[in-house]
């Protein structure tokens, strides 16, 4: 080969095939990607919202705590309903939950905890107007 010979360059031939399928694990890959994504958002607000009910939950044990305390200690905080020796009150934790309890206490040492539950604030109403298919197309 002489200096005055020039070499001439030519880009490497794609075929059709391995373009194919270059650019379907591109797209894969992409797709991949932002299902990540949403995942990953899902599960911060999934967190968040866990996060936010534990908080409220322990908040009304705490204030249960407190006014079994003073339950144990002589005192009828407002809110307690005393019946054949049972005091019975609710602590809010939601918009939908209450914290349920139940307490019989005889002396500030000898006391049960008959339940102490989250419960639902509303009742359950069933619906009436189920639209079932009844096997006919029309």
């Amino acid at each position: 080969m002489n200096r005055n010979e020039k070499k001439q360059f030519s880009p490497p031939t794609v075929n059709g095939a391995s373009l194919l399928l270059v650019v379907f694990a591109v797209l894969c890959l992409t797709i991949f990607a932002l299902l990540s994504l949403s995942t990953v958002r899902a599960n911060v607000r999934l967190g968040d919202a866990s996060a936010i009910s534990v908080t409220a939950y322990y908040e009304a044990d705490c204030e249960a705590q407190e006014i079994l305390a003073r339950l144990r200690a002589g005192e009828l905080p407002e809110g307690v309903l005393m019946h054949n020796g049972i005091y019975y009150y609710k602590c809010s934790i939601s918009d939908t939950q209450a914290l349920n309890v139940a307490v019989e206490i005889n002396t500030p040492q000898d006391y049960a905890i008959l339940y102490w539950q989250a419960l639902p604030t509303d009742e359950w109403k069933a619906s009436d107007n189920l639209n079932l298919w009844n096997g006919t197309l029309s």
